[in-house]
C-alpha cells in the first residue's frame, strides 16, 4: 500500500514538473528587433501594397468586395486610408470592424508602415 502511493505520488511530481517550463520569448524566437519598415519615407508599391495583398486584396478586392469596400488599386485604397476606415480596422479601434475578418491582428510593425503612409498624405509612391 505504502509502495503503491509513493510510486503515485512520484509520477504525479514527475508529470507535474514535466508540465512546467520556462519560455523566454527572446530564446525561443530569438532577439526581438525594432520595426525598420516604418523608418523614412513609406513607400506604397514597396511596403503598404505587400501588407494589403497579403491582409486585405483577398475579401476586399474584385467584382463583389467583402462589405462593399472595394481596395485593390491606388484610388480605393487612398480613398480607404484617407476616411479612417483603413486604419481604424487593422487598429481593431471601437466602432470598427476588425481585420483581417477571423484572423489575428497584424503586427504593430505592419500597422507602423500602414500609419505612416497614411500620415504622410497615402502618397502613390
Amino acid at each position: 500500500m505504502f509502495l503503491n502511493r509513493y510510486i503515485s505520488l512520484l509520477i504525479f511530481g514527475l508529470v507535474l514538473l514535466m508540465s512546467c517550463y520556462y519560455d523566454k520569448e527572446e530564446l525561443l524566437y530569438g532577439p526581438s528587433l525594432p520595426c525598420t519598415d516604418s523608418t523614412g519615407t513609406i513607400s506604397y508599391t514597396a511596403k503598404v501594397v505587400p501588407i494589403l495583398q497579403t491582409s486585405c486584396y483577398g475579401c476586399h478586392s474584385g467584382g463583389s468586395p467583402s462589405g462593399g469596400q472595394a481596395m485593390g488599386n491606388y484610388t480605393a485604397d487612398k480613398a480607404m486610408a484617407l476616411n479612417g476606415k483603413l486604419l481604424g480596422t487593422i487598429t481593431h479601434a471601437t466602432g470598427y470592424s476588425t481585420m483581417p475578418k477571423g484572423g489575428a491582428q497584424l503586427s504593430a510593425c505592419k500597422i507602423a508602415v500602414v500609419r505612416k503612409w497614411i500620415q504622410a498624405g497615402a502618397l502613390n509612391n
